[in-house]
């Protein structure tokens, strides 16, 4: 066999995966991928997490315009889940106007740095996804 660059080349059997095994460790998750995807489940919350892990405490107001088309409650419920979860801080400021401050706890910070790949994946295949979802619209349009 040559190495000539017409032929291809199986690099994926030559590279190992980049990702540990998933086996269950603990009852009630499969992986630790399916731990963090009941983390991080729902529309919302990625985006939500990657909001406030940008400048440090959050306003509700500065989550509701930047998290586009997301309601109230839809917002609210997901921030009171991200709370429950340990992954976000809710300051109540006690203030007349109301106050409310969001961050992330120790554990917010970790789970939103290792969203930063998936972020960094979605800029560099925008112009893919967005042709593929285009695509799609029209197949469902046609009504296949």
């Amino acid at each position: 066999m040559s190495s000539d660059l017409s032929e291809p080349t199986f690099l994926a059997a030559q590279i190992p995966p980049p990702v540990q095994s998933c086996t269950p460790s603990l009852p009630g998750f499969t992986c630790g991928l399916d731990a963090t995807l009941r983390v991080i489940a729902g529309k919302w919350k990625p985006l939500i997490l990657y909001f406030v892990a940008q400048g440090g405490p959050t306003r509700y107001g500065e989550l509701r315009r930047a998290v586009r088309d997301v309601s109230d409650k839809m917002l609210i419920q997901q921030l009171k889940e991200l709370e429950a979860d340990g992954l976000v801080k809710r300051t109540d400021y006690k203030e007349v106007p109301p106050r409310v401050d969001y961050s992330l706890t120790p554990l917010g910070h970790s789970l939103a740095e290792a969203l930063v790949p998936l972020c960094s994946w979605g800029t560099e295949h925008m112009a893919d996804v967005s042709r593929v979802f285009a695509e799609r619209e029209t197949w469902n349009t046609k009504g296949r």
